[in-house]
């Protein structure tokens, strides 16, 4: 800490008081007819099974992936689409085309 004031480093932190708007918001997010719209910040839908495949999707901001719920619900599928790779399997890098 001595380290950061000597750099005149400010720290600020602040708190949202979530248990006080908890009970207002549920019915709201739960509702299937999305007044909140929350439902559209969902870019994809998938399996458990599908789940590293869609986080390498998620991470390297493939098929427009904003956010990516893993439903256990839902069979694998492999609906993602595979990175495509060289003639030896490996996928390109930054550094490696």
């Amino acid at each position: 800490m001595l380290e950061l004031f000597d750099k005149q480093v400010n720290l600020r932190m602040g708190q949202a008081d979530v248990r006080h708007w908890t009970d207002d918001l549920m019915p709201l997010v739960s509702d299937p007819a999305d007044p909140l719209g929350v439902l559209d910040l969902r870019t994809h839908r998938l399996s458990l099974e599908d789940g590293p495949e869609a986080y390498e999707t998620f991470q390297k901001k493939q098929d427009g992936a904003i956010k990516i719920v893993l439903d256990p619900t839902i069979p694998a599928t492999g609906a993602l689409p595979t990175p495509v790779t060289d003639a030896e399997g490996i996928a390109p890098t930054a550094d490696r085309p």
